[in-house]
């Protein structure tokens, strides 16, 4: 879906009439949202498992660059040594049981897009039940999860919980679903993190400054230069702006741009569309990777995609809080 404009904090101007109504009349909605999200985490009490689980979460829906942190993260500990795996719930996908996400055979209708993405850098999981994913990723010899999405899940028990927020839109327009993009109150989700991950540019956020809890800085950054020629972009992710912005910022000669909501699944109409759009400026399509993977392999073989990754400004203060949860032994 695409946000609904009142969730941008007044930055759409369509905001200035029909916002304060629209939130008002939904204001009872996002109290009992509220409740029921406080209530479900205050009776769980979640199993703890045989590895440790890295939890990558957030306070908001829509994209923040949780995917690429989480590669990151796995990539980050692989180089220690030790078996990192990602498990995520495979939201969009038809595949119930936990199961390893094989990128030549497993599709996008399957798993969902998030994990195929990642099992084409590094081993990546689904398993809609947390706990059992993680036990079965340990008996497979799996070190460490990386856990892509689950702040608000009870799941399983967290060893490391880090929320992702992306600083030049940190919480919409500060309210809880439907009256705004946040999945619980602010404070809530910090109290339970042990770290907060800064996407971006931006001042750190008052909410956050007032927790006390590290802030590590990262960024999306291209993984490959954009490809020579023109261009057509298109995407179906939370921010679509932030991929087009970030081509143009690296090179790319972007003619046309085409934005879809998250997790769209691309129908033929939409390719044809897109297709005659390009050709039209000359260009050729390109997209997410993340969009790239959902499309069915007969419709990839003229889409480019554009592979970003996340950075860490300070890897020695990421070090300080993975080691104590890596090597306990030396804690």
């Amino acid at each position: 879906m695409k946000p609904p404009y009142f969730w941008s904090a007044g930055l759409d101007p369509r905001s200035r009439e029909a916002a304060p109504l629209t939130r008002a009349l939904l204001t009872p909605l996002a109290a009992l949202y509220t409740w029921g999200i406080r209530l479900k985490l205050a009776r769980a009490e979640p199993p703890r498992a045989s590895i440790p689980v890295i939890c990558v979460g957030n306070l908001t829906v829509g994209g923040v660059g949780k995917t690429p942190i989480v590669q990151a993260l796995r990539q980050h500990i692989d180089e220690k040594d030790l078996q990192a795996a990602s498990l995520s719930r495979g939201y969009g996908g038809s595949e119930i049981s936990p199961q390893k996400v094989y990128p030549d055979w497993h599709t996008a209708d399957m798993c969902g897009d998030e994990p195929l993405l990642l099992a084409q850098t590094g081993e990546s999981w689904i398993g809609r039940d947390r706990f059992a994913g993680v036990q079965l990723m340990s008996s497979n010899g799996v070190d460490v999860v990386v856990m892509d999405d689950g702040h608000q899940n009870p799941g399983v028990h967290k060893d490391l919980s880090l929320v992702v927020i992306d600083a030049a839109a940190p919480f919409g327009n500060g309210h809880v679903l439907p009256k705004g993009p946040l999945r619980e109150p602010v404070t809530d989700g910090l109290a339970r993190a042990d770290a907060v991950i800064l996407m971006g540019e931006g001042d750190v956020p008052q909410h956050v400054r007032r927790s006390g809890l590290p802030v590590l800085r990262a960024r999306i950054v291209p993984a490959a230069p954009p490809p020579e020629g023109p261009l057509v972009a298109f995407a179906g992710i939370g921010r679509p702006q932030k991929f087009f912005d970030s081509l143009a910022a690296s090179g790319g000669d972007v003619r046309d741009t085409v934005d879809f909501p998250d997790h769209h699944v691309f129908s033929k109409g939409d390719l044809t569309h897109l297709r005659r759009l390009a050709e039209d400026h000359g260009a050729r399509l390109i997209t997410t990777s993340k969009d790239h993977v959902r499309l069915q392999p007969g419709d990839r073989a003229d889409i480019l995609h554009f592979p970003v990754k996340a950075e860490f400004e300070d890897s020695h203060q990421l070090d300080a809080l993975l080691n104590p949860i890596l090597y306990p032994q030396d804690s």
